[in-house]
């Protein structure tokens, strides 16, 4: 096993206890943190809402909202339900951005990604990150994990854990007025 195998299996430990943590809501809201090596680039797959290519996290032109997640992890895709609502209500005004940690080739293709977005109704950009480099940026301990960048890229709130679709209205609201 070589380093970065044995870097991401210790990761993937440290994110399914997280995770636990993060349903429990033991995990902390976070505002204005130290995202220091924001913006990232990660691969995006072609999906519903979402193009084949790059794209970088979080976006400068307008605020941006991050989701982090896994096809495994049951609290994502309940969350997928409020995202889509918030994606709707919000259009243009927001970039949505999901991605996850999962490798895709062997037993998870792209196909399968792709399959599992479209049963859960996403309809915006869709991207992969399979060295954890955005979880690590923002500090993340857990999925879901959700964080809201202003139209500079500055994150403005992040929080691990299934979160409330008013808790996230209120939030993008406050960045888009301060934008």
């Amino acid at each position: 096993m070589n380093r970065r195998q044995l870097l991401t299996a210790i990761g993937g430990l440290g994110l399914t206890g997280g995770s636990v943590l993060a349903v429990r809501g033991d995990l902390p809201v976070t505002t204005g943190g130290d995202s220091s090596g924001l913006p990232l680039t990660f691969e995006t797959i072609d999906a519903p809402g979402s193009e084949a290519g790059d794209v970088s996290v979080p976006q400068a032109d307008r605020p941006t909202f991050i989701d982090l997640f896994a096809t495994w992890c049951a609290p994502c895709e309940e969350q997928m339900n409020v995202l889509s609502t918030l994606h709707e209500e919000y259009g243009d005004r927001v970039r949505f951005v999901s991605i996850t940690n999962q490798r895709l080739g062997g037993t998870f293709t792209e196909r399968d990604l792709r399959s599992w977005w479209r049963r859960h109704h996403g309809a915006w950009t869709v991207g992969t990150d399979p060295d954890g480099d955005l979880m690590a940026a923002l500090g993340a301990g857990g999925i879901p994990y959700h964080a809201i960048a202003d139209a500079s890229g500055s994150i403005r709130w992040q929080k691990a854990g299934l979160t409330l679709s008013d808790t996230l209205r209120t939030e993008l609201d406050r960045v888009l007025e301060e934008s």
